[in-house]
């Protein structure tokens, strides 16, 4: 099975670059895998992924950090996103928000859909992100997507892995690591590192025993 990885920065993947001696170009490539960096934000994913995506990959792994709604959840926690919102894409009305939904132009909501039975995979906790263009950083905007949405996790770029996979036809996967909780920015709290380190982690197990 050829996989390809894909993440948004060379950062978020650094020790699994450095465990499997791979160079840090945009698309590094190997037997087994290869690795996209799409850059920052669902606009470089896709296009970048329209570049590069095809059928001779057997399946589509997003990997990167994350922020966490839930308190609940330990910074450093690698989560399984299995469903994944554009949360932005609508229209705003008189304080109400419509999804591309409900005006006719589309669909906003994506699934990871794979029948990956692989014991590292079903240990994980599954959730649903969000994507955004702009991370949630105020306690009024962040209560408003969490009553409309309810989302665990967000992203940059998750929904957009997804969605081209479901045009592709290719089986996906969405691995986050938290780094954050998501509430007014407070860097001082986060665990990058930590967050780092756990998915690389994971995801180098992964691949040594699929």
């Amino acid at each position: 099975m050829k996989i390809l990885l894909v993440a948004a920065t060379n950062a978020e993947i650094s020790l699994l670059t450095e465990h499997f001696r791979l160079s840090g170009t945009a698309l590094m490539k190997t037997e087994k895998f290869d690795l996209l960096i799409t850059g920052v934000g669902m606009t470089a994913t896709a296009f970048a992924l329209g570049k590069h995506l095809s059928d001779r990959y057997q399946l589509v792994v997003n990997l990167g950090i994350a922020g966490s709604f839930d308190p609940q959840i330990e910074l450093g926690t690698v989560l399984n996103i299995v469903e994944d919102d554009f949360a932005e894409l609508g229209a705003e009305d008189h304080g109400h928000f419509h999804p591309i939904e409900e005006l006719g132009f589309g669909k906003s909501s994506y699934h990871a859909y794979n029948n990956l039975l692989h014991p590292s995979i079903s240990e994980l906790k599954k959730v649903k992100g969000i994507t955004v263009n702009t991370v949630h950083g105020t306690a009024e905007s962040i209560e408003a997507i969490k009553n409309r949405l309810h989302p665990t996790s967000e992203s940059m770029e998750g929904a957009a892995v997804l969605y081209c996979c479901e045009q592709a036809g290719i089986p996906c996967l969405q691995i986050r690591s938290i780094s954050n909780y998501v509430e007014p920015r407070n860097r001082e709290s986060w665990k990058i590192g930590l967050a780092i380190k756990n998915l690389n982690e994971w995801a180098i197990g992964f691949l040594t025993n699929s």
